[in-house]
């Protein structure tokens, strides 16, 4: 299996699993041996993986770092690990940054089995940073951070690439949480700022400041969901040049037919569905595979962009709203929905669909 599969399939179980972990060693077990084993390296090999590694540092003797990653006999990546539930942002790091100072490893992990967090020495050599570069959530796995951790892997292994996106990452990391802060709640320099570029000479007032923040958040809320809808109606516009590559049309693939011709709607409910559904699935598929395709009838949600393998349905067209969801012989059952947030409720179905197609795929 490769990297992007074992990832998947450790994402899926997570959930199950991470209610019982409640010691440091059960979440090792669990979660972060078949973490490292996804990276490639062989967790029984001590030439590889070196669990309880002691390096004396100066007065303080035998303590440990849980695994040490070796390769050519040097170590290339240490791995603090912190029980299932612990909030890392709490977590002492000393002993960590005392074992990057006396080791070769350019990379330290500090983990508890969902998050990882990703060190360098990128403002001081040879001296751990105090923020991770990358930090990556496994219950809310972006592509782009996996894509970064992947460099990690055995046969991807490429010091020198790593820690050149590391430098990168570090800064966009940062300017990405303060520009999600800014949009939730714009503080005021930042409303200052675009004050003055929409009104040039005009006085930053009292009355301005209490008016002008919940604008900004508006605006900011506004303008992210314009840009998603946009790429949206791209992809929904270039379906209709689609044809079908199938020869015997399933009754999916006529309703797909019906959704090319004129009359449909694409709603912004539906859209706003659809990133929903691919939110939740991304955690066992790239965005990619996930594709729209609305019909007079429903919101088609499919894998592969093929209609032989409908991951749901949205059926927003009534009063009433359903979400349509299938099962492993592609039968659809509605359930009645009151908000787009219940979508989140049958999160284990839409990913079980997948599971399904994916190991169809697998055992053809």
């Amino acid at each position: 299996m490769s990297f992007d599969e074992k990832i998947a399939a450790l994402i899926q179980r997570l959930p199950k699993r991470v209610e019982h972990l409640q010691t440091e060693e059960a979440t090792k077990n669990a979660l972060i041996m078949p973490f490292i084993a996804a990276l490639g390296y062989d967790v029984f090999n001590p030439q590889e993986v070196v669990p309880e590694f002691v390096a004396d540092v100066g007065t303080k003797k035998g303590e440990k770092v849980d695994y040490a990653i070796h390769r050519d006999g040097e170590v290339i990546l240490l791995i603090e690990c912190k029980k299932a539930q612990t909030d890392l942002s709490q977590t002492e790091m000393s002993q960590l940054y005392r074992y990057f100072s006396v080791t070769k490893a350019r990379i330290a992990v500090l983990t508890n089995g969902v998050q990882y967090w990703f060190f360098s020495d990128l403002v001081e050599p040879n001296k751990m940073d105090a923020r991770p570069f990358l930090e990556l959530d496994l219950l809310d796995a972006r592509p782009g951070a996996l894509a970064e951790v992947k460099k990690l892997a055995k046969d991807e292994f490429d010091l020198e690439r790593m820690l050149g996106a590391a430098s990168e990452l570090k800064y966009t990391s940062e300017f990405k949480k303060i520009l999600a802060t800014q949009l939730e709640t714009p503080d005021e320099g930042f409303v200052r700022f675009l004050y003055a570029r929409a009104l040039p000479g005009s006085r930053f007032t009292a009355s301005v400041r209490e008016q002008f923040p919940p604008l900004v958040a508006k605006a900011f809320q506004q303008l992210v969901s314009d840009r998603i809808s946009d790429r949206l109606r791209c992809a929904l516009a270039s379906e209709t040049k689609t044809t079908e590559k199938s020869d015997a049309p399933t009754d999916s693939e006529d309703h797909a037919k019906q959704g090319q011709k004129d009359g449909v709607i694409t709603t912004e409910e539906e859209l706003e569905g659809f990133r929903i559904v691919r939110a939740i699935t991304c955690k066992v598929v790239p965005p990619n595979r996930i594709f729209p395709r609305d019909t007079k009838t429903y919101f088609g949600i499919l894998l592969d962009d093929s209609n032989r393998k409908p991951i749901c349905r949205l059926w927003f067209n009534s009063k009433q709203k359903y979400i349509g969801l299938f099962d492993a012989q592609k039968n659809e059952t509605k359930v009645p929905i009151e908000t787009l947030a219940d979508i989140y409720k049958y999160a284990d179905e839409l990913i079980a669909a997948i599971g399904n197609y994916e190991a169809a795929s697998t055992n053809s």
